[in-house]
């Protein structure tokens, strides 16, 4: 059975004042689904010992575990501070950044080889959505940016439509369904249909309180990627508690 996972993005959002919305996060965490904040790295070890029962992600990492990289940070840096993932690939470091597939593949070995568990994020584009050519995209996305070697405690796969994130836009519940069948597909033709279908697929772009419930009940959405709704626990909650009364999946 594939747990779920309510994860939060907290971008470049939060002091330490914001922790204080981790302890109120922490009574909803008591259930069914994991639930993982990725806080800005000024954060990390300070969420760590927060809230033990939740778990803490970095936002990014390089590809090098040292070195002469100014203002970056190794994947061992942040296990160091308490991080158990690692978001890679977002699309606002594709976009801001101009990280190419073969970047977020070797991000994500560096990971792997850091003990962190990796959140790898595909999505198309709105021109690309348009165009009919999702799959190609997404295909190729997961081909470029997950290494060999994917098990499914170090993989998670993190599927946002770039024009729906922070849009209030989302896609049709059978879209969702589509995507994510496919990622389901690929990992299991790739990776073996033992890995394949115990990795945890997520959908991140505009989800919220309101419509959590509906996307929760989608096949092979096994939970969310968080921005903005994550930041407070009045939004938050009632997110993990739609995750938390979500059917499990085999």
């Amino acid at each position: 059975m594939r747990r779920k996972l309510a994860a939060g993005n907290w971008k470049m959002n939060g002091t330490k004042a914001s922790l204080t919305e981790l302890s109120a996060m922490a009574t909803a965490a008591d259930g069914a689904a994991e639930v993982l904040i990725c806080p800005p790295a000024t954060l990390i070890a300070l969420a760590a010992d927060t809230t033990p029962d939740i778990a803490i992600g970095g936002q990014d990492c390089h590809t090098a575990a040292s070195g002469a990289h100014t203002g970056d940070l190794s994947a061992a840096q942040l296990a160091d501070a308490g991080a158990s993932y690692v978001i890679l690939g977002h699309s606002e470091r594709r976009a801001d950044h101009g990280e190419s597939d073969a970047q977020v593949r070797d991000k994500t070995r560096a990971a792997w080889e850091a003990g962190l568990t990796a959140v790898v994020c595909v999505g198309e584009t709105l021109e690309q959505r348009e165009h009919a050519n999702t799959l190609d995209i997404i295909g190729g996305q997961l081909a470029g940016s997950i290494p060999d070697g994917a098990t499914a405690h170090r993989l998670v796969v993190a599927y946002e439509p770039v024009w729906a994130i922070g849009t209030g836009k989302v896609p049709t519940l059978d879209q969702i369904a589509e995507v994510h069948g496919f990622i389901r597909a690929r990992l299991e033709r790739r990776f073996g249909a033992g890995v394949g279908r115990s990795t945890r697929i997520l959908y991140g772009g505009s989800v919220k309180p309101s419509n959590a419930v509906e996307i929760f009940a989608v096949p092979n959405v096994d939970g969310a990627l968080v921005g903005g709704a994550s930041l407070k626990a009045t939004d938050f909650g009632p997110i993990i508690e739609a995750l938390n009364n979500a059917p499990m999946e085999a």
